[in-house]
């Protein structure tokens, strides 16, 4: 598992191999200067406070390093163990045949790979966000990492793939024994509902790189 610690070496060293301080990386990515600070790392009692997504995704874009390579630094910094990397397919790809077995689960060839530790399932995979009909929660490139093996529940957020070969990202708004009603995660498309028996698999996203 990452470790608080681990997390905030890997932004102090990405910021050094830029050229920046802690706060320098801050303003570059457009945040506020104390964002990185020591004394922004645990609360006032002492409880631990881990980095936003949000301003990862910032020092990314604002170094032009990948999520790969920032997780790179985490297991140097540590020396950890890297773990194979996941699958990775492009979301429009993965209507295709050949990608996965009747389960969900990843099979077969022509998948890329993307490094992303701390995934407890060793079946989880990448699919990479095409369009915008996943907007504005999900936009065009951003990067979910997927489980086939976790439960899903009501809210979730998740990949379904239909026996056309339609492959969506929703929210399940309801499950019962004869249908699966799904939310649209862009107001401007609408949401859908399936027979069970139209749908080949429902996967849940654990992450999103946004």
């Amino acid at each position: 598992m990452l470790s608080h610690s681990q997390i905030w070496a890997a932004i102090d060293d990405l910021a050094r191999k830029h050229g920046f301080s802690a706060s320098g990386l801050a303003r570059k990515a457009g945040l506020d200067a104390t964002t990185f600070n020591r004394s922004k790392r645990q609360t006032s009692d002492g409880r631990l406070r881990w980095p936003s997504t949000e301003s990862i995704a910032k020092i990314l874009e604002a170094t032009g390093a990948s999520m790969s390579e920032f997780l790179a630094l985490v297991e140097t910094r540590v020396g950890a163990p890297r773990r194979p990397p996941l699958p990775l397919i492009g979301l429009a790809q993965a209507g295709a045949g050949g990608f996965f077995d009747d389960g969900g689960f990843p099979v077969g060839a022509g998948w890329e790979e993307v490094h992303f530790p701390d995934v407890a399932d060793d079946h989880a995979y990448a699919l990479e966000i095409s369009g915008d009909s996943m907007t504005p929660l999900y936009r065009d490139g951003d990067i979910v990492i997927v489980s086939p093996g976790a439960p899903v529940r009501r809210g979730d957020r998740v990949v379904v793939k239909t026996n056309e070969g339609e492959v969506l990202a929703k929210e399940l708004k309801r499950q019962t024994a004869k249908t699966i009603e799904l939310k649209s995660l862009n107001p401007e498309h609408p949401d859908r509902i399936f027979s069970t028996d139209q749908v080949a698999w429902m996967a849940r996203i654990l992450w999103s790189s946004q």
